[in-house]
């Protein structure tokens, strides 16, 4: 039986992923993993309790929102991927020395697609001691939306991921002040799945975290250049210039592991940012919606680069 994996939504910054298919990296492991869209990004996880899929990927943040718990149905992440933020703040005019005051006083267009954004944005501000309802945010609009508004110069601050940040840049509309990578690790997107279906199945789960790993060293060993021409096809609209373009710019920060271990220190960072913020409003224990045991069985084996 294949393993079905769900697809939270498409987005540069999930490349690897897509790199595992177009390497057949799976294949490679003798493991059928099928990729189905989720109907609705965010209820994907809903989806892998209901049982409409086996695995997806997704941010952390979302088993952290579901206090987690390890019990019979509960989910467990076994896999990292995305361990870096990769979204930036672009300004319309330079700012070259960007500090977290300096959004003060701006009109900033914050994403509005997904929560991760905001809430380690808002954790930023507040270990620089800012309140962040001083901000002045417009109302929510998408990312598209806010390339055009900062276009038409009604927002001084937008925040992004690829390949936005390239079409600004290329469009001459903007300038990067900050690439949130830069703080450091933040858990950012990881493979998850019921953690008793990963006791069930737990060679195909130890064959699909190998292909990954496999993946993960195949792009740590070539170029920006060659990665996009991998992916190209999950981006149609996306010219290949900007791609590759946006993809450089993700290699150079770290965005990506090179291991499928989760660090504890990206959690723990994302799960403070997600108290002080509000999205939670319990502790939730790194052991509780995290089991390594496929990514450190791996990372033993030592296998070879694809």
């Amino acid at each position: 039986m294949p393993i079905t994996l769900i697809e939270n939504f498409r987005a540069v910054f999930y490349t690897p992923f897509y790199a595992s298919f177009a390497l057949k990296a799976y294949e490679a492991e003798n493991v059928d993993v099928q990729r189905v869209m989720s109907e609705r990004p965010a209820e994907t996880m809903q989806a892998v309790l209901r049982g409409e899929g086996d695995v997806a990927w997704g941010g952390p943040i979302r088993l952290l929102k579901g206090d987690n718990k390890r019990t019979e149905g509960g989910l467990a992440i076994f896999c990292d991927v995305v361990g870096r933020d990769p979204f930036f703040l672009l300004g319309r005019e330079p700012n070259p020395t960007y500090r977290p005051r300096d959004l003060l006083g701006k009109t900033i267009a914050a994403v509005s697609e997904v929560p991760t954004p905001w809430q380690c944005l808002q954790h930023d501000l507040r270990a620089a001691d800012i309140d962040p309802a001083d901000l002045d945010r417009t109302p929510e609009r998408t990312m598209p939306e806010n390339v055009e508004a900062l276009r038409a110069g009604e927002v001084d601050v937008m925040q992004c991921f690829q390949p936005y940040v390239e079409q600004v840049l290329d469009e001459q509309l903007g300038h990067i002040w900050y690439a949130a990578s830069d703080r450091g690790l933040t858990a950012y997107t990881a493979m998850y799945a019921p953690q008793s279906l990963l006791d069930e199945k737990s060679d195909e789960f130890l064959r699909m975290t190998r292909a990954v790993y496999r993946t993960q060293a195949w792009i740590a060993s070539h170029e920006a250049v060659d990665l996009a021409e991998l992916v190209a096809d999950f981006f149609p609209d996306v010219p290949q210039a900007r791609l590759t373009s946006a993809l450089a710019r993700y290699k150079q920060l770290g965005l990506w592991n090179q291991t499928p271990i989760l660090p504890r220190e990206g959690f723990e960072w994302l799960k403070a940012a997600c108290l002080s913020g509000g999205f939670i409003d319990r502790d939730v224990a790194f052991e509780q919606c995290v089991d390594m045991r496929f990514a450190e069985q791996v990372m033993q084996e030592a296998p070879e680069p694809l």
